[in-house]
Formats: structure tokens, sequence, C-alpha cells
């Protein structure tokens, strides 16, 4: 349990630092045969650091209960 409480931790701690993350995704444009032109569009996923701090805050009461067992 205290495993996994640290790892509640450490997750929340990364999402606290990286408050987004961006991915690409291929778009065909223009298909002709063996012609094919292909655009990168990105994509952003943004969240608010007091998710982090919230994910740190629920692995702090998992490792509470696990040191009071």
């Amino acid at each position: 349990m205290k495993k996994i409480a640290i790892v509640v931790i450490l997750a929340g701690l990364v999402l606290t630092i990286f408050t987004a993350f961006t991915f690409f995704t291929r778009e065909k444009i223009v298909d002709l045969g063996s012609v094919e032109i292909t655009r990168s569009k990105p994509h952003n996923i943004n969240w608010s650091p007091l998710i982090g701090v919230a994910v740190m805050a629920l692995g702090g009461v998992l490792l509470w209960e696990s040191a009071r067992k």
C-alpha cells in the first residue's frame, strides 16, 4: 500500500509540474495516386495544477492510512 501511495504522490507531482500535453495527428490533404500530401495537426490537452495538488493529497491520505495500520 505504501508503494501505491508513493506512486500516486509522484504522479501528482508530475501533473503539477507539467500542466500540458501536446500530441500530433496526421491528416491527409491530397491523395492523387502516388502523390500524397499530409499535414501534422497539433492537439493540446491542458489541466490545472490544482489537479496535481489534489492527486498528491490523495497519495498523502493513502500513505497516512497505510502507516496507521
